[in-house]
């Protein structure tokens, strides 16, 4: 596995073009949307899964060639979703195979579930930050607060390209590095003083020695809930629940879809109204200030995460019951009106059977 690993990173534009060159020619794959599709849905799925994992090795590949190995999480999470979202399209195929249009649905809500459940845990985990392409890529600040400096001879630390004065504190206000942290200061200006003279050879060792001192880099503590609410007030909260809402949008489709039908309006109206009501949210808790609360800054992926929920109310379009009434029909009277065209009725014909076979699966157009 590490061989591999070692592969995948050595040759990871490789790896990145032949994975975008075979989930491209699936599409072509015969029988894609017909009835019983399930061979060429685990044929995705397989590929899908294996790119997921050759982008979560380049991911955690370690920063420097000789540096050791990345720091693991206790739980792949971004994978985990990635892997989910691979199979949700593989498990609708064959439960509407096996069990029929109106049964799948009790799977796919199994799904959706399982998904909610992984996200939450992630949001929890990640110190309840925004949850970047539905959590496949993980929020993670390149200039943390905290420092984790290397601590030099100088007496200086360096941390994001600047260097910080260090101070190193126990639990009683005593620096229990002060006095060797200044000796070694001194020491070190000595020698530069002295270069221009001579470079001794008992300096240059004890030198060599003491180069660098580097204690236990601090835990990283990871703001909890309570943190949240105390820190940022009435904001937080409403942060929180614009994200619990952006997160549990698809379980309620589903569930709603499950009890009313895929041709009624109320699960389509609900939807929206959910994805109205925390994009709402969160745009005035990110936007304003409320009373001596700070408002919640955004980073700037956190910024395209915006912009990227908004592209996907997209779907919404090509969901029944709008697409059935009001998209398929203009659809198939252009395709006729093209259709005498060389070359180009031939595409269009071949865009509109590719569209109108995803809109069939809920998972296609599901946005989650």
């Amino acid at each position: 596995m590490e061989a591999y690993k070692r592969w995948v990173r050595e040759n990871k534009e490789y790896v990145q073009s032949l994975e975008s060159l075979a989930n491209g020619l699936t599409w072509l794959l015969p029988e894609r949307f017909s009835t019983s599709e399930i061979g060429p849905e685990a044929v995705t799925s397989v590929f899908g899964i294996i790119t997921a994992i050759n982008e979560h090795i380049i991911e955690t590949a370690p920063p420097h060639k000789h540096a050791g190995p990345a720091e693991p999480n206790s739980f792949p999470y971004p994978l985990c979703i990635s892997a989910l979202k691979e199979l949700e399209t593989l498990v609708e195929v064959a439960a509407e195979d096996y069990f029929g249009e109106k049964k799948k649905w009790n799977f796919i809500a199994l799904m959706e579930a399982t998904k909610v459940i992984v996200k939450v845990a992630l949001f929890r985990n990640s110190g309840y930050k925004m949850l970047l392409q539905g959590g496949e890529t993980p929020n993670d600040e390149e200039n943390l607060k905290t420092s984790t400096p290397h601590y030099e001879i100088d007496g200086f630390a360096k941390s994001g390209g600047h260097q910080r004065s260090v101070y190193l504190w126990n639990n009683h206000g005593q620096n229990p590095y002060n006095l060797e942290g200044r000796a070694l200061s001194a020491l070190s200006r000595f020698g530069e003083n002295a270069k221009t003279v001579s470079n001794p050879a008992w300096l240059r060792k004890v030198q060599h020695q003491h180069a660098i001192i580097q204690p236990p880099g601090p835990v990283v503590e990871r703001p909890t809930l309570s943190t949240i609410l105390a820190e940022k007030g009435l904001p937080g909260a409403l942060f929180i629940a614009g994200e619990v809402l952006f997160i549990t949008r698809p379980l309620i489709y589903v569930l709603f879809i499950r009890k009313y039908g895929i041709r009624s309006w109320i699960p389509w109206f609900l939807s929206l109204s959910v994805d109205l009501i925390g994009m709402g949210i969160l745009s005035q808790v990110t936007s304003q200030v409320h009373g001596k609360k700070e408002k919640i800054h955004l980073s700037a992926p956190e910024q395209h995460e915006i912009k990227r929920r908004k592209l996907l109310w997209a779907f919404y379009l090509v969901r029944d019951p709008f697409f059935s009434k009001y998209i398929r029909h203009r659809l198939e009277r252009t395709e006729k009106v093209l259709e005498p065209v060389p070359a180009v009725g031939f595409l269009t014909g071949k865009i509109v059977e590719l569209l109108v076979g995803a809109q069939t699966r809920y998972t296609y157009t599901s946005g989650s």
